[in-house]
C-alpha cells in the first residue's frame, strides 16, 4: 500500500510545478538568479532565510529558521512550521487549513469545517460540520459522539459554551447541560473560551428550556428557578460547600433573582454568604440602584436622568447626566470629563484616554510595567500610531499605517519595514493570512532597514528595481534585471542587458620591511 504524501509535499510540488510552466525556467536554474519581475532570489532583511518571488506579485516562496512558505497570491498560500504546525489558505477566507501538533480544521467560509485531534484524555475524535445546520463528531470513545441536525433533531457535547446540549424541534424544547468539571469545558484548541464564562462555573447548572427563550426550568447544586419571560422569573441558589482539587472544603456563594413584566422590574442578591454581598434594583424608567461594601451607584429616570456613584473600593465619585455621555468623576482612582462626542478626557492608575469629535480622534495609553503602549487613531482604522516601550529596557516597537497608502512597522531591536500600498493591513493589523495572500498584489513599494547588521533593502513594482545593500555590499537590479550591478571586498559586476562585466579591486601591496644585517 502506497503512503500519501503530507500536504506540505503536495503544495511544494504543485507550486514548483505551476511555476516552471509559467515562467518556462530550467529545474537545472539553482544558483540565484536576478530577473526584476519575472524572477528574483535574495536573502531576508529583517532575519535569516532566503525568498524567491516569481512574476511579479503571483508566486513567492520563502524559507525561514522558524518556517516556510510557498504561495500563488491570492489562489493559495501554504505554511510550515518547525514546530509540527502548519497552515494552507485557498482564496482566503474561503478555504482554510490548520495544525497544531495532533488537532487540525477544514473551514470552508467559517460554516463548513472538518475538525480532528484528541482530546484533553489523548482520546482521538473527527468533527465535521455545516455551521449552523449540521454537527457530527467520532471518536472511539462513544462517550464523545454526538450528531446534530438544526433545528430537527440533535445532541451536542462542549460545543456553544455548554457541556451538553439536546434539542427537539428548536425552540420548543432545548436542554443544556453546564459542567464545573475541566473535562467537561471546550477542550478545541481553535476556539477561546471567554475568562469570564470559566469565573461563572460554580455548580453544575442544567436547564430546560420550552418554546426558547419563553419558558425554562433550571436545577444545580444548592439551585432551583424558573421563568415565563417577559412577565415574571426568580432564580435561587443556595450557599453550598464542596471539595477542592487540594481536599480542602471551599465555599460556592449563593444568590438570588426575580424580575417582573421584564426589562421594567428586576432584584438581584449576589454572593450570598459572603462578606462582599450585591443588592442590584432597577424599576425602569423611575430608578435603578447597586448596593455593595465597596461601590453604591444609583440612577433615577434611566436612560435620560442622573446617575451618581460613590466608588469606595476604587476611591472615587462620579456623575453622570445623562450617564455614560456626560460624566464627570473625580478620585484617586478615576478622573475623566466627558461630554460625548465632543469631548473625553479620562485616566486612572494605569489608563489614559482622550477623544475629541468622536470618531474623529482618539488617543488610549496603558501604562502596565514593564509595558507602556500609547495608541492615536484618526477615523477610526484612516489613521492609527501604536508604540509599545519596554520601561525596563528603554526599547521601543511601533506601528503606523496610513489606510490605504502605508504601513510602517518597527521592531524591539529598531529594524522596519515600509509598505505602499496597504488596503487591508490597516483594518486587520495581525491577520497573518491577509499578509501572506493578499498584501503582495498591493505592495508597489517596500523598504526594509535591519538595525543589527545594517542590512536594508527597496523594492519598487515588485522588484522591477531592487536595491540591497550590507556592511560590505551592495546590489541594485532595474528594468527586469536588464541593468544589474554588485560590489563586495573583492570586485565590482555589471550586468547590461544580460552580459556580465566585472573588474577585480586592485589591492597595493605594501613594500617589504627593511631588515639591517
Amino acid at each position: 500500500m502506497l503512503n500519501k504524501p503530507p500536504v506540505g509535499v503536495i503544495m511544494r510540488r504543485l507550486s514548483l510545478a505551476s511555476l516552471l510552466c509559467v515562467t518556462g525556467l530550467n529545474v537545472s536554474a539553482i544558483e540565484p538568479l536576478n530577473v526584476g519581475f519575472w524572477f528574483d532570489q535574495f536573502h531576508l532583511t529583517l532575519e535569516q532565510g532566503q525568498r524567491t518571488e516569481a512574476m511579479g506579485p503571483f508566486y513567492y516562496s520563502q524559507q525561514r529558521e522558524a518556517d516556510r512558505t510557498v504561495a500563488v497570491p491570492p489562489v493559495f498560500s501554504h505554511t510550515e512550521h518547525q514546530t509540527g504546525g502548519e497552515e494552507f489558505d485557498f482564496l482566503y477566507p474561503l478555504l482554510t487549513y490548520d495544525r497544531f501538533g495532533g488537532e487540525y480544521r477544514w473551514q470552508l467560509m467559517q460554516l463548513l469545517s472538518f475538525a480532528g485531534g484528541e482530546s484533553q484524555e489523548e482520546v482521538p475524535r473527527k468533527r465535521f460540520t455545516i455551521f449552523p445546520i449540521y454537527f457530527q463528531q467520532r471518536s472511539p470513545d462513544t462517550n464523545l459522539n454526538y450528531t446534530a441536525l438544526f433545528p430537527f433533531y440533535g445532541h451536542l457535547k462542549q460545543r456553544v459554551f455548554r457541556s451538553e446540549i439536546d434539542f427537539v424541534a428548536w425552540p420548543i424544547y432545548v436542554k443544556t447541560v453546564r459542567r464545573k468539571s475541566a473535562s467537561a469545558l471546550p477542550n478545541d484548541p481553535f476556539l477561546a473560551v471567554p475568562y469570564r464564562y470559566l469565573q461563572a462555573m460554580r455548580g453544575d447548572i442544567t436547564t430546560y428550556n420550552y418554546v426558547f427563550p419563553f419558558f425554562h426550568l433550571r436545577y444545580g447544586d444548592g439551585l432551583r428557578g424558573w421563568q415565563f419571560w417577559p412577565l415574571y422569573g426568580r432564580e435561587r441558589k443556595e450557599v453550598t460547600t464542596s471539595t477542592n482539587v487540594w481536599g480542602d472544603l471551599e465555599s460556592t456563594p449563593g444568590h438570588d433573582k426575580v424580575f417582573v413584566l421584564w426589562p421594567f422590574f428586576a432584584d438581584q442578591k449576589r454572593e450570598m454568604g459572603t462578606t462582599n454581598e450585591l443588592r442590584q434594583q432597577f424599576l425602569l424608567p423611575f430608578y435603578s440602584y447597586f448596593r455593595s461594601p465597596g461601590r453604591d451607584s444609583t440612577s433615577y429616570l434611566w436612560p435620560l436622568g442622573l446617575t451618581v456613584t460613590d466608588d469606595r473600593d476604587r476611591q472615587y465619585k462620579e456623575v453622570g447626566a445623562p450617564w455614560p455621555f456626560i460624566v464627570f468623576a473625580r478620585g484617586e482612582g478615576k478622573t475623566i470629563s466627558r461630554v460625548w462626542p465632543i469631548f473625553s478626557q479620562g485616566s486612572n492608575t494605569n489608563l489614559t484616554s482622550t477623544i475629541y469629535l468622536w470618531p474623529l480622534y482618539k488617543y488610549n495609553r496603558v501604562q502596565s510595567a514593564p509595558l507602556d503602549r500609547e495608541r492615536t487613531r484618526i477615523l477610526w482604522f484612516v489613521y492609527s500610531e501604536v508604540s509599545d516601550k519596554n520601561t525596563e529596557t528603554g526599547r521601543v516597537r511601533g506601528r503606523t499605517d496610513l489606510w490605504p497608502l502605508f504601513v510602517h512597522r518597527r521592531d524591539w531591536h529598531g529594524s522596519t519595514r515600509f509598505q505602499v500600498l496597504a488596503l487591508l493591513e490597516p483594518i486587520l493589523p495581525t491577520n497573518k493570512s491577509i499578509e501572506r495572500n493578499w498584501s503582495p498584489l498591493w505592495s508597489l513599494w517596500r523598504s526594509e532597514h535591519n538595525a543589527t547588521n545594517g542590512a536594508a533593502s527597496q523594492s519598487l513594482l515588485w522588484n522591477l528595481y531592487r536595491r540591497e545593500t550590507t556592511a560590505t555590499t551592495k546590489k541594485c537590479s532595474l528594468l527586469f534585471g536588464l541593468f544589474q550591478y554588485s560590489s563586495g571586498p573583492e570586485r565590482n559586476r555589471w550586468r547590461l542587458f544580460y552580459v556580465p562585466f566585472s573588474r577585480s579591486r586592485v589591492q597595493t601591496e605594501p613594500e617589504p620591511e627593511w631588515v639591517p644585517f
